[in-house]
């Protein structure tokens, strides 16, 4: 069945090149077309959790997906949001289009920074923000994270607004194996610790970290901010095992312990991810 609908996906989206392209040729065409782009990115859909209203942009399937299973794909990422103190600063790392970054910021008092580097995330991440009226507590940096600072490519595996499974600056993805790139994006990557010390950012108090395959790379390059955090969510694949055995070294050595490593229903049994977890690391008091 997945193959199937696969292959009927592949079909609209050449059908639909075909028809933009006939369109395109001719000026009604053209308006044609750009009402159908304009009225996709103006299409949202609001999801509530604990009586907090949340608005996301929706121009295709994926991001459909995203927001109408909010509650039920990492309900252990909720949960640990609504554990945060109020006042608190929160890195987002690997936001994509700002799902828990909007909800942290509607349900605590944070100051949060969310890193995105790909350019078909950082639109709707934008509007996002900016139709939950939350400018003043989000901050966009549309760069990597990594180990050091360098100029490589962000690695994309899918053209589509809200994709994930990109990696930057490696060849390989989320469980180690060689990455099925499909675009590549110029663009410079820095540490965490450049990040504070090179741009005066604040240090963050929680992280959440979740890239897709170089977790543990980001986490080398930030031997400050991690002596510093309270707490670190992280997506961890445990047959990844340069990632999982580095992430625990390095959170281990910061002074953090584990305290669980939880995944949502829907991904008990998938043969994908089904050894992909959060992991909620925390500093003993």
């Amino acid at each position: 069945m997945k193959a199937i609908k696969e292959k009927l996906r592949n079909l609209l989206i050449k059908l639909g090149f075909l028809l933009s392209e006939l369109l395109g040729k001719k000026a009604s065409g053209r308006l044609f077309l750009d009402g159908v782009i304009q009225g996709l990115m103006s299409t949202t859909r609001v999801v509530e959790h604990r009586g907090i209203k949340l608005k996301f942009t929706t121009p295709n399937s994926l991001n459909y997906f995203r927001v109408s299973s909010f509650s039920s794909k990492e309900p252990e990422t909720i949960e640990w949001i609504d554990g945060m103190p109020e006042g608190k600063v929160l890195w987002d790392i690997g936001a994509n289009v700002g799902l828990y970054s909007i909800y942290a910021a509607k349900t605590k008092d944070l100051t949060i920074y969310a890193f995105e580097p790909s350019v078909f995330n950082l639109e709707l991440l934008s509007r996002n923000i900016f139709i939950n009226d939350l400018t003043d507590k989000i901050t966009i940096f549309s760069f990597p994270l990594s180990d050091q600072l360098t100029r490589s490519t962000l690695n994309l595996t899918t053209l589509d607004w809200g994709g994930a499974l990109s990696t930057f600056d490696k060849n390989y993805g989320f469980d180690g194996r060689e990455l099925q790139k499909v675009f590549d994006q110029p663009v410079i990557g820095m540490s965490m610790d450049d990040a504070v010390n090179k741009l005066n950012l604040s240090y963050p108090d929680y992280i959440k970290l979740d890239v897709d395959g170089i977790e543990q790379l980001i986490l080398s390059g930030g031997e400050d901010v991690l002596e510093k955090v309270s707490g670190i969510l992280v997506e961890v694949n445990d047959d990844f095992r340069d990632q999982a055995e580095g992430v625990s070294r390095l959170l281990k050595e910061a002074g953090l312990i584990l305290k669980e490593k939880r995944h949502g229903e829907m991904f008990e049994n998938n043969e994908r991810f089904g050894r992909v977890y959060n992991q909620i690391w925390i500093r003993p008091v």
